[in-house]
């Protein structure tokens, strides 16, 4: 946070002053403060900021290069592997699945109800899409010859390299400079990290949620509320961002810790979420509008993990695609980081959150094919990884870098081109 300007020196008021003939020679102002204008204050403290921001971007700068350069190789196998089968690339990033749904938003707004569909239920609507991200599309079409797929990459991209930047804030403030560096560079190299490449709103999220939580952990409690009430305008699983802040801003009401500022962090948080949520009921005209459309159009529930346990043990038992067997692989090893954070001790907001978002994904009935997506913005999952691994040489950092960036672009190569569902 920006220190305060120093208080201004009281001046020495004019009639105090002895009183000087006018024909005497003019004598040398006495010497006195001076009091520093509305505007010169202005002035040093946006040169503070500028300076601040420049300092945090050559801190940082070691993170996005990192990030840019495994997502790089992750785009380069993409881009040959679409090549060699005569697919527009851009297409693959911008044309299907939910960045369409996305761009339809930006470009025609909301659907003004539910459609009938057949077999008695719903047709798929983008009601499900929560606002925040089409809104920046739409934005960015309005003031730049951009078409809504173009704006949507590039709020994307944006967003990645925000969230790649917040990682680092969170392992350089936990542990060490490395640490924030590989945290970053292992979020680019995860199985569904061709995602990140892609006009979805998962980077958006993530970012809003990286910086929320960095927030926290500084005690930051206006700028943690203020972000999780944006986080809770780009996805529904801004709940797992929601109980972090909730239960952080508690332990420090319960402690007596920092005012009333908890109180106003814990007031925000919720504010995007429930704001979406009360918006729908009133535009769909029934108070459960958003958990209806969820189990009527998209027949996407929530029940514990038992349809997630079934599909696991067909996965096991049985044959299946490839997507479901790496799935299988991400939700297992996501459980058993999960394990890792609590036995390690992580701060509360960061195993919070990565509890809440494992519960979510785990508990969602339906739709076990996207869970790997959904886990991707849970960074913290990866803290003991790049803990880990920042204790290594640096030819091991890099040689295992190298290693899951090269699978990680084979899988995307497969996800996009191979699977026919969205990845």
């Amino acid at each position: 946070m920006t220190a305060d300007a120093p208080p201004d020196k009281t001046d020495v008021a004019a009639d105090t002053l002895p009183e000087k003939s006018t024909d005497a020679p003019p004598e040398a102002a006495p010497d006195q403060p001076v009091t520093a204008s509305a505007d010169d204050r202005d002035g040093a403290a946006r040169t503070r900021w500028r300076a601040r921001l420049r300092s945090a971007g050559r801190a940082a700068a070691p993170a996005l290069l990192a990030y840019l350069a495994v997502r790089a190789v992750g785009l380069i196998i993409l881009f040959i592997s679409a090549r060699r089968t005569g697919t527009d690339l851009s297409w693959l990033l911008t044309g299907r699945f939910d960045a369409n749904w996305y761009q339809q938003i930006a470009d025609r707004g909301y659907d003004p109800a539910l459609q009938p569909a057949p077999d008695g239920g719903f047709r798929p609507t983008n009601l499900a899409f929560f606002p925040l991200y089409p809104a920046l599309i739409a934005a960015l079409t309005a003031i730049s010859p951009l078409s809504s797929a173009v704006a949507g990459l590039l709020v994307s991209w944006l967003s990645a390299l925000a969230a790649a930047a917040a990682m680092y804030a969170i392992g350089a403030h936990l542990r060490s400079r490395a640490t924030g560096v590989l945290l970053a560079a292992l979020w680019g190299v995860v199985p569904h990290a061709v995602v990140q490449s892609m006009a979805y709103s998962e980077q958006l999220f993530t970012a809003l949620a990286a910086w929320t939580l960095y927030a926290v952990l500084r005690r930051q409690w206006l700028p943690a509320g203020a972000l999780c009430l944006l986080t809770g305008l780009a996805r529904p699983t801004a709940n797992a961002v929601i109980a972090a802040v909730g239960l952080a801003a508690l332990v420090a009401i319960v402690r007596r810790r920092d005012g009333w500022r908890p109180w106003v962090a814990a007031a925000l948080a919720p504010l995007g979420y429930l704001g979406y949520l009360a918006w729908l009921a009133q535009h769909l005209g029934r108070p459960d509008a958003y958990f209806h459309l969820q189990r009527e159009a998209w027949h996407i529930t929530f029940d514990g993990g038992a349809d997630t346990l079934r599909v696991m043990g067909e996965v096991l038992t049985g044959d299946s695609p490839l997507s479901f067997y790496m799935v299988t692989l991400v939700i297992v090893v996501a459980i058993a980081l999960m394990l890792l954070l609590v036995l390690h001790r992580y701060p509360l907001p960061l195993v919070a959150y990565s509890l809440a978002s494992v519960v979510f994904v785990f508990g969602a009935a339906g739709s076990y094919y996207g869970k790997g997506r959904y886990l991707m913005p849970v960074f913290t999952l990866l803290l003991p990884a790049a803990v880990g691994l920042a204790g290594a040489r640096r030819r091991t950092q890099v040689v295992v870098l190298i290693l899951l960036a090269l699978v990680s672009g084979w899988y995307g190569a497969y996800l996009t081109l191979v699977w026919h569902r969205s990845p």
